[in-house]
């Protein structure tokens, strides 16, 4: 997310109708229903949370230990845990 000057972008009659409810300060506009995009869509992130996730289950099946596992990918042995039911159950 970017910051724009409003001044910039929104006629000056809207601005001023703006400045009557919030003057001098900061304020999200979120994005309409159509146009927002799901978690992780514009970044790796998510593949290579799928791919991590896809490395610890099968460290795991090799015979690493969920202490190694959470150990070398620092994370919670519980975090551990999910991840491996998921991947397996997914």
């Amino acid at each position: 997310m970017s910051y724009k000057k409003a001044v910039d972008i929104l006629p000056h009659n809207l601005l001023s109708a703006v400045q009557q409810y919030i003057d001098g300060e900061y304020i999200y506009i979120p994005r309409k229903e159509e146009n927002k995009l799901s978690w992780g869509a514009n970044t790796q992130t998510r593949e290579t949370l799928r791919a991590r996730n896809r490395e610890i289950l099968s460290r795991r099946l090799a015979g690493c230990t969920v202490a190694q596992l959470a150990e070398h990918f620092l994370l919670s042995e519980k975090a551990i845990y999910k991840i491996i039911n998921a991947e397996k159950t997914g």
